[in-house]
């Protein structure tokens, strides 16, 4: 299946969503920058499993959702998702809040989804230290502290390099208007998620960058702790965006976690 974007109907909100790709689903939800598109990463996992990538309710050009008051709510609506869109039980990756909302799900349902790949995520409040206050920086500065080194980002000029045009400008206004509805209080965790985490029996992959500035990577080693079967990767000369700052690295370890898809059965091949 060639990507394309495609407007998907749940619960009355219409989801703007990237799809492409082949083999078994593998939902991608983003970080609170926003949906990034078809990018290099995503390229090179799409040549083995079917990418579904929504942008969430309240962001970008998908429908708003003022009834969502927190990351719970955005976990429960992509459980229906899955349903509304037919992806059974499809592998689950997340960034940053993203990651935060698969894990919900995962403590919710763990039977509804396959493998979790968790990136980054927010969710679990610092035994020390703090998840920095994206919403106290602008956005050029904040872009700063999220990555480690702009050089070494292969699709830097195509995603950063230029000044954001009008209508790109209150996209990201709307992003982070969301995104602050959704983590504000208590500012970016779950108190009680800790709690739920041990349900979770999904194999799981945990990927962080070592000079991550926003999140610090001791979370992951929370999460590797309250997760039964959880494995945790840390990139190093890597900050917030392993997908985008080491995108050929970050998509052989998700390949390599993730299980080959079945080949198709003479006369049935996959679309």
């Amino acid at each position: 299946m060639r990507p394309h974007e495609e407007t998907i109907s749940v619960g009355g909100i219409d989801v703007h969503a990237w799809i492409g790709g082949q083999g078994d689903p593998l939902l991608v939800l983003h970080g609170a920058g926003g949906n990034r598109g078809w990018t290099r990463w995503v390229q090179q996992v799409s040549e083995h499993f079917t990418v579904w990538a929504p942008t969430h309710p309240g962001f970008g050009r998908s429908g708003d959702a003022d009834w969502m008051e927190g990351i719970d709510d955005l976990a429960r609506f992509y459980l229906w998702f899955i349903d509304a869109a037919g992806l059974g039980r499809p592998h689950v990756l997340g960034h940053s809040i993203g990651g935060w909302t698969a894990a919900e799900m995962a403590a919710m349902s763990p039977p509804s989804i396959g493998r979790l790949v968790l990136v980054a995520p927010v969710g679990l409040k610092p035994e020390t230290g703090e998840i920095l206050d994206v919403f106290y920086y602008p956005p050029p500065q904040l872009l700063d502290l999220t990555v480690h080194d702009p050089k070494t980002i292969p699709e830097w000029d195509e995603l950063f390099g230029r000044k954001p045009t009008p209508p790109e400008l209150e996209i990201a206004t709307r992003n982070r208007e969301m995104a602050a509805r959704l983590t504000w209080k208590p500012y970016m965790h779950n108190p009680r998620l800790a709690r739920f985490l041990p349900r979770v029996t999904n194999p799981t992959l945990i990927v962080w960058g070592r000079e991550d500035r926003i999140v610090p990577v001791e979370c992951g080693e929370q999460y590797r702790r309250l997760l039964p079967h959880a494995t945790l990767t840390v990139r190093e000369k890597c900050g917030h965006l392993p997908p985008i700052e080491q995108p050929d690295a970050f998509a052989r370890l998700v390949l390599d976690f993730l299980p080959a898809p079945l080949p198709a059965a003479p006369g049935h091949a996959r679309s």
